[in-house]
């Protein structure tokens, strides 16, 4: 049953040009617009009841992992299947549900309609799509395998993604219940022990040292408390802006190395990405140096970013990567080594990078898995500690009191 829609649209010469147009779709709204050498922008079913779109400034908006995945797959399955470059976009805008990420691939199409590359036309969006998508789907467009590469490229997302979900989620629990156990503690210490403290401060009994700290954090709490929730913004806001300084980010990266849990985890998230990228950018089809330029600018940690940007100049003046590779024994397990310089000696690089990044992802799966087992006993320390901190300072002034009667 076809249904009335009120749209807007671009010429070939990109001027907006509205009007009304009775189709079953939006999809075929598209289609039918495009006989007509315009370009679907934006399309609202009459009678249809527009939500409140408040469109937020874009350095808020954003486009998340799982959106550009999907896209990735999707359009390397469209083009396999034969659609045209703007036919395919133009059906991936209609069917994404972030209205941000819509109006990048309505204007990516806009542009290849144009005559444009689609590696061009992203390069716009440098927050949407990093310098590694950017590059690999020119190297595509290039070589004529872009189908291929954009299936790659949507594996490689999916590996980030998965092996970032897994850290997040196994360091979630700690952190809520830690963040649990510290709301409960200042709730306690501000509205349910400040009465009984008090009779133990105006008591002549000589009070342990664990009361009179409880005795100390719940006057200040009360007293203070709007101050200390202001100082703790404050910090929390400079040490934010400090660590995103290049000397700050330096330290901090550097302090997260050396901690005893995450600096392992860091080290095999990074190990695991550097592999996989590389591998996909080199089968792809991009050079080595170009590939470790690019990998350089994504890596997160300053440590790996600053290693294979060293790495790039030395490969390119012919010196092997697993040479290079050896300087930076601490970053890089001597596992991964030897197994580039097989690669490079066999001539599989790509291959051996692809069963390291396979097996740092599979180490991290299993620690991870492995993490929560690890983490609950010395929650319950920690817990059964603080229980035990707040029972000795309520309980031993009572024993002392009752001397004194």
């Amino acid at each position: 049953m076809s249904s009335q829609f009120s749209y807007k649209a671009k010429t070939v010469d990109g001027k907006l040009q509205s009007g009304m147009m009775a189709c079953e779709n939006r999809t075929e709204l598209g289609a039918l617009l495009k006989k007509k050498g315009l370009t679907l922008v934006s399309a609202q079913k009459t009678g249809e009841k527009k939500g409140m779109d408040i469109k937020l400034p874009d350095f808020l908006r954003s486009v998340g992992v799982v959106d550009k995945m999907l896209f990735t797959r999707n359009l390397a399955v469209m083009l396999r299947a034969g659609l045209s470059f703007s036919r395919a976009l133009g059906i991936l805008a209609e069917q994404t549900k972030s209205s941000y990420f819509r109006e990048i691939l309505q204007a990516v199409e806009a542009d290849v309609q144009k005559g444009s590359a689609l590696a061009d036309s992203l390069q716009k969006y440098p927050k949407v799509f990093n310098r590694l998508f950017v590059s690999m789907v020119r190297v595509g467009e290039a070589g004529g395998n872009l189908e291929e590469v954009l299936e790659m490229l949507s594996i490689q997302l999916k590996k980030d993604y998965e092996i970032t979900s897994k850290v997040r989620g196994a360091m979630m629990y700690p952190c809520v219940i830690l963040a649990a156990m510290s709301l409960i503690g200042i709730l306690m210490m501000t509205f349910v022990f400040p009465s009984l403290l008090k009779m133990f401060s105006e008591s002549k009994a000589d009070l342990p040292v664990t009361t009179k700290a409880l005795i100390f954090i719940s006057d200040a709490l009360q007293n203070y408390g709007i101050f200390i929730f202001i100082g703790f913004v404050i910090l929390v806001f400079v040490f934010v802006k400090i660590i995103k300084t290049p000397q700050g980010k330096k330290s901090f990266d550097g302090l997260m190395l050396k901690a005893p849990i995450a600096g392992g985890i860091i080290m095999k998230v990074n190990v695991a990405r550097f592999s996989r990228t590389l591998s996909s950018m080199i089968t792809s089809g991009v050079s080595i140096v170009e590939s470790l330029e690019t990998i350089s600018s994504t890596l997160g940690n300053y440590y790996y970013s600053d290693s294979a940007a060293k790495a790039c100049e030395s490969v390119q003046k012919g010196v092997n990567l697993s040479e290079v590779m050896l300087g930076y024994g601490k970053l890089y397990p001597s596992m991964m080594i030897h197994m580039i310089e097989v690669g490079e000696e066999t001539g599989s690089l790509e291959i051996t990078l692809k069963q390291v990044a396979e097996f740092y992802e599979d180490e991290v799966d299993q620690f991870t898995s492995n993490l929560s087992s690890i983490i609950e006993p010395v929650l319950m320390l920690v817990m059964g500690g603080a229980v035990g901190i707040f029972a000795m300072a309520l309980i031993q002034p009572m024993y002392s009191i009752m001397e004194t009667m």
